[in-house]
């Protein structure tokens, strides 16, 4: 069994974590069954959100009875203090506990320090001194943010997209976070459905000792496969290196990841999906995307009226309107 430890937080876990974002999409009895089954398979750490509707509340529902045997990792996305106390108290509320493992602060724009006259670090430090949580952590797809918050020595995790799609900076960080004595959880480990091969994928963040990946599970057949990983973990053969060199050649790095921040899109287009839908359109089974309602969704992209916030808002720094547009006219001549 691969296992992870996760920085000097002292949490040591097998190396797949349970990413329950996906949980949000099924039934409360259908994830209960998938939670307790990755539970009774070896994994025992369990990211999610106040963000990400009934995701916590399933969690609370499938495993509260095993809480000391589990580490759950929340997010707030809070931007005021009396907020953060909210949603602090909703999630405790919610998950059935009295304490979080790692709190972490949500996609920020900017890394909370003391005295940067939000209150928000203030607010979180005062939250692990009354034991609600034990751990304090971020997330981004920020880079700059990413490497401020692992230079600023105030965070015990981090929580950043990586995958055998990473830049030569991403992999810096990585490597940063592992000096500084910070856990890396990696999110988007299979780059938002682009990578295909999870054996390929996994191998690849093998090689980084300090690295946590957590998989987005919404399906029993996909939380098997990890399963199967935690007896018998893929090495990186020269088959699996093959696999990847190819998708690194044929992706490049100026792709949509479909991380959603671009949402709300005001004409309604679905852009996680549209702005790489040339991409996805090669790598799934054609009838997933090649049907009538698909076509219907990408015709959306005509009644863009390039307000600019899905721009505004990549924290990639993609041009999404440019981005869109040729993904339509591709659609159109695949199909």
């Amino acid at each position: 069994m691969n296992q992870v430890v996760l920085g000097n937080t002292g949490i040591v876990v097998n190396k797949n974590g349970f990413g329950a974002l996906p949980i949000q999409r099924i039934s409360k009895e259908e994830a209960a069954i998938l939670l307790k089954k990755a539970y009774h398979s070896g994994i025992t750490f369990f990211d999610t959100a106040r963000f990400y509707t009934d995701s916590e509340e399933k969690i609370g529902y499938a495993l509260s009875d095993k809480r000391s045997e589990i580490y759950i990792a929340s997010k707030t996305m809070a931007i005021k203090v009396t907020e953060f106390w909210e949603q602090l108290k909703e999630s405790l509320k919610q998950l059935n506990t009295d304490y979080i493992d790692i709190y972490q602060f949500h996609n920020p724009a900017f890394c909370p320090k003391p005295g940067d006259g939000t209150g928000l670090y203030e607010a979180i430090l005062e939250a692990k001194d009354q034991g609600l949580i034990r751990h304090i952590g971020i997330t981004n797809h920020r880079l700059p943010v990413a490497i401020e918050a692992a230079e600023s020595g105030l965070y015990d995790t981090i929580q950043f997209p990586f995958s055998y799609l990473a830049t030569h900076e991403e992999i810096q960080l990585v490597k940063l976070c592992q000096e500084k004595g910070i856990g890396f959880i990696a999110m988007k480990a299979l780059s938002g459905g682009l990578i295909t091969n999870s054996a390929a994928a996994y191998a690849y963040l093998d090689q980084f000792e300090n690295v946590l990946p957590i998989w987005g599970v919404q399906k029993e057949k996909e939380l098997d496969e990890f399963i199967s990983y935690v007896d018998h973990p893929p090495i990186l053969t020269e088959e699996l290196k093959a696999v990847i060199e190819k998708d690194r050649m044929e992706l490049g790095k100026d792709f949509c990841r479909g991380c959603g921040y671009c949402l709300p899109c005001p004409a309604q287009i679905d852009i996680p999906t549209s702005a790489r839908m040339s991409l996805m359109i090669r790598r799934a089974p054609v009838s997933i995307y090649l049907n009538e309602d698909w076509k219907k969704k990408m015709k959306k992209i005509d009644d863009c009226i390039l307000c600019n916030h899905c721009k505004n808002h990549c924290p990639y720094g993609l041009d999404t309107p440019k981005l869109l547009k040729e993904n339509w006219v591709d659609y159109q001549k695949f199909m």
